[in-house]
Protein backbone atom coordinates (compact mmCIF):
# COMPACT_ATOMS: atom_id res chain seq x y z
CA UNK A 1 0.00 0.00 0.00
CA UNK A 2 2.70 2.50 1.03
CA UNK A 3 5.27 1.07 -1.33
CA UNK A 4 3.14 2.35 -4.21
CA UNK A 5 4.07 5.89 -3.15
CA UNK A 6 7.83 5.27 -3.47
CA UNK A 7 9.35 6.40 -6.74
CA UNK A 8 11.11 3.71 -8.84
CA UNK A 9 14.41 5.66 -8.72
CA UNK A 10 14.53 5.36 -4.93
CA UNK A 11 17.64 3.90 -3.27
CA UNK A 12 17.82 3.41 0.51
CA UNK A 13 20.70 5.23 2.22
CA UNK A 14 20.81 2.95 5.27
CA UNK A 15 20.88 -0.80 5.82
CA UNK A 16 17.53 -2.60 6.05
CA UNK A 17 15.76 -1.99 9.38
CA UNK A 18 16.80 -5.38 10.78
CA UNK A 19 20.48 -4.65 10.08
CA UNK A 20 20.60 -1.16 11.62
CA UNK A 21 22.24 -0.42 14.95
CA UNK A 22 19.22 -0.11 17.25
CA UNK A 23 18.58 0.20 20.98
CA UNK A 24 15.03 0.73 22.23
CA UNK A 25 14.47 4.16 23.85
CA UNK A 26 17.79 5.56 22.58
CA UNK A 27 16.43 7.15 19.39
CA UNK A 28 18.99 9.98 19.44
CA UNK A 29 21.84 7.45 19.31
CA UNK A 30 20.07 5.26 16.74
CA UNK A 31 19.84 8.27 14.41
CA UNK A 32 23.47 9.23 15.13
CA UNK A 33 24.50 5.71 14.09
CA UNK A 34 22.47 6.02 10.87
CA UNK A 35 24.25 9.30 10.09
CA UNK A 36 27.59 7.64 10.84
CA UNK A 37 26.78 4.83 8.40
CA UNK A 38 25.75 7.25 5.64
CA UNK A 39 28.96 9.24 6.12
CA UNK A 40 31.18 6.15 6.16
CA UNK A 41 29.53 4.40 3.22
CA UNK A 42 28.85 7.60 1.24
CA UNK A 43 25.37 6.33 0.32
CA UNK A 44 24.27 9.90 -0.46
CA UNK A 45 25.61 13.44 -0.05
CA UNK A 46 25.68 14.07 3.70
CA UNK A 47 24.29 17.58 3.21
CA UNK A 48 20.97 15.97 2.20
CA UNK A 49 20.61 14.30 5.62
CA UNK A 50 19.23 15.75 8.87
CA UNK A 51 18.61 14.61 12.42
CA UNK A 52 15.16 15.82 13.46
CA UNK A 53 14.39 16.15 17.19
CA UNK A 54 10.65 16.32 17.87
CA UNK A 55 9.48 17.74 21.19
CA UNK A 56 7.87 20.86 22.68
CA UNK A 57 8.09 23.08 25.76
CA UNK A 58 6.02 20.56 27.75
CA UNK A 59 8.10 17.53 26.68
CA UNK A 60 4.84 15.88 25.66
CA UNK A 61 4.33 15.01 21.99
CA UNK A 62 2.02 12.44 20.40
CA UNK A 63 3.27 10.30 17.52
CA UNK A 64 1.14 7.65 15.89
CA UNK A 65 2.18 4.37 14.27
CA UNK A 66 4.92 3.63 16.78
CA UNK A 67 5.92 0.08 17.70
CA UNK A 68 5.03 0.77 21.34
CA UNK A 69 1.56 2.15 20.43
CA UNK A 70 -1.52 0.48 21.85
CA UNK A 71 -3.92 -0.12 19.01
CA UNK A 72 -4.66 3.11 17.15
CA UNK A 73 -3.53 5.34 20.04
CA UNK A 74 -0.45 7.54 19.74
CA UNK A 75 2.59 7.23 21.96
CA UNK A 76 3.21 10.35 24.03
CA UNK A 77 6.98 10.83 23.97
CA UNK A 78 8.96 13.49 25.83
CA UNK A 79 10.96 13.66 22.62
CA UNK A 80 11.62 11.54 19.56
CA UNK A 81 14.32 11.62 16.89
CA UNK A 82 14.10 10.61 13.24
CA UNK A 83 16.39 10.94 10.24
CA UNK A 84 15.27 13.02 7.28
CA UNK A 85 16.68 12.55 3.76
CA UNK A 86 15.87 15.64 1.76
CA UNK A 87 16.86 15.84 -1.88
CA UNK A 88 15.06 18.78 -3.57
CA UNK A 89 15.14 16.89 -6.90
CA UNK A 90 13.64 13.67 -5.50
CA UNK A 91 11.33 12.27 -2.86
CA UNK A 92 11.82 13.19 0.79
CA UNK A 93 12.06 10.24 3.21
CA UNK A 94 11.83 9.75 6.97
CA UNK A 95 13.87 6.97 8.60
CA UNK A 96 12.31 6.05 11.96
CA UNK A 97 13.43 2.80 13.58
CA UNK A 98 10.52 2.94 16.04
CA UNK A 99 7.66 3.17 13.55
CA UNK A 100 5.35 0.47 12.22
CA UNK A 101 5.38 2.35 8.90
CA UNK A 102 7.88 1.34 6.19
CA UNK A 103 11.58 1.99 6.74
CA UNK A 104 12.26 4.34 5.09
CA UNK A 105 8.88 6.02 4.68
CA UNK A 106 7.97 8.74 2.18
CA UNK A 107 7.79 11.94 4.21
CA UNK A 108 4.26 12.78 3.08
CA UNK A 109 3.04 9.33 4.21
CA UNK A 110 4.91 9.63 7.52
CA UNK A 111 3.46 13.08 8.14
CA UNK A 112 -0.08 11.95 7.41
CA UNK A 113 0.14 8.72 9.41
CA UNK A 114 2.52 9.51 12.28
CA UNK A 115 2.24 13.29 12.81
CA UNK A 116 -1.33 13.81 11.59
CA UNK A 117 -2.34 17.41 12.34
CA UNK A 118 -1.53 19.85 15.12
CA UNK A 119 -4.95 21.41 14.51
CA UNK A 120 -6.68 18.52 16.28
CA UNK A 121 -4.41 18.70 19.33
CA UNK A 122 -4.56 20.81 22.47
CA UNK A 123 -1.85 23.50 22.36
CA UNK A 124 0.25 21.73 24.99
CA UNK A 125 0.67 18.71 22.70
CA UNK A 126 1.62 20.52 19.49
CA UNK A 127 4.91 19.39 18.01
CA UNK A 128 8.07 21.34 17.20
CA UNK A 129 11.13 20.16 15.32
CA UNK A 130 14.79 20.96 15.77
CA UNK A 131 16.46 20.14 12.45
CA UNK A 132 20.22 19.59 12.56
CA UNK A 133 22.38 18.82 9.50
CA UNK A 134 23.87 15.33 9.83
CA UNK A 135 27.44 16.62 9.52
CA UNK A 136 26.81 18.96 12.49
CA UNK A 137 25.09 16.22 14.48
CA UNK A 138 28.00 13.81 14.03
CA UNK A 139 30.52 16.45 15.14
CA UNK A 140 28.66 17.92 18.12
CA UNK A 141 26.24 15.45 19.75
CA UNK A 142 27.25 13.87 23.05
CA UNK A 143 25.38 11.74 25.57
CA UNK A 144 26.57 10.08 28.78
CA UNK A 145 23.12 8.39 29.00
CA UNK A 146 22.55 9.82 32.49
CA UNK A 147 18.97 10.72 31.47
CA UNK A 148 18.26 6.98 31.27
CA UNK A 149 19.28 6.24 34.87
CA UNK A 150 17.15 6.16 37.99
CA UNK A 151 18.29 8.16 41.01
CA UNK A 152 19.86 4.97 42.43
CA UNK A 153 21.99 4.60 39.29
CA UNK A 154 20.11 1.67 37.75
CA UNK A 155 19.05 1.84 34.11
CA UNK A 156 15.51 2.75 33.07
CA UNK A 157 16.20 0.82 29.87
CA UNK A 158 19.32 -1.20 28.95
CA UNK A 159 21.92 1.03 27.23
CA UNK A 160 23.50 0.41 23.83
CA UNK A 161 26.44 -2.03 23.86
CA UNK A 162 28.92 0.45 22.36
CA UNK A 163 30.68 3.29 24.26
CA UNK A 164 28.91 6.59 24.95
CA UNK A 165 29.03 9.13 22.12
CA UNK A 166 31.13 12.12 23.11
CA UNK A 167 33.17 14.93 21.60
CA UNK A 168 36.39 16.61 22.71
CA UNK A 169 34.24 19.37 24.24
CA UNK A 170 31.24 17.54 25.64
CA UNK A 171 30.23 14.32 27.35
CA UNK A 172 26.56 15.35 27.61
CA UNK A 173 24.62 17.99 25.65
CA UNK A 174 21.43 16.09 24.83
CA UNK A 175 19.24 18.70 26.54
CA UNK A 176 20.35 21.34 24.03
CA UNK A 177 19.10 19.15 21.18
CA UNK A 178 15.79 18.34 22.88
CA UNK A 179 15.16 22.00 23.74
CA UNK A 180 12.77 23.77 21.39
CA UNK A 181 14.08 27.19 22.39
CA UNK A 182 15.47 28.65 19.13
CA UNK A 183 18.07 30.58 21.14
CA UNK A 184 19.59 27.36 22.48
CA UNK A 185 21.61 24.73 20.69
CA UNK A 186 22.25 23.99 17.03
CA UNK A 187 20.14 23.66 13.91
CA UNK A 188 16.83 25.40 13.33
CA UNK A 189 13.56 25.06 15.24
CA UNK A 190 10.24 24.85 13.40
CA UNK A 191 6.61 24.43 14.27
CA UNK A 192 5.22 21.30 12.60
CA UNK A 193 3.53 23.32 9.83
CA UNK A 194 6.71 25.29 9.12
CA UNK A 195 8.80 22.13 9.06
CA UNK A 196 6.49 20.47 6.52
CA UNK A 197 6.38 23.59 4.40
CA UNK A 198 10.16 24.09 4.44
CA UNK A 199 10.83 20.55 3.27
CA UNK A 200 7.97 20.52 0.76
CA UNK A 201 5.99 17.78 2.52
CA UNK A 202 2.35 17.77 1.44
Amino acid sequence: MYEDSISPEFTAITPPRADCVYTSCYCEENVWKLCEHIQAQETCPLDEVYAVFISNENKSIPIWRQKSSRGSEPVIWDYHVVLLHFNPQAQCFVYDLDTTLPFPCPADVYSREAFRSDGMLKPEFRRKMRVIPAVTYLKTFASDRSHMKHSDGTWRMPPPPYPCIETTEFKMNLDDFISMDPNVGLGKVYKLSGFLQHFGVK
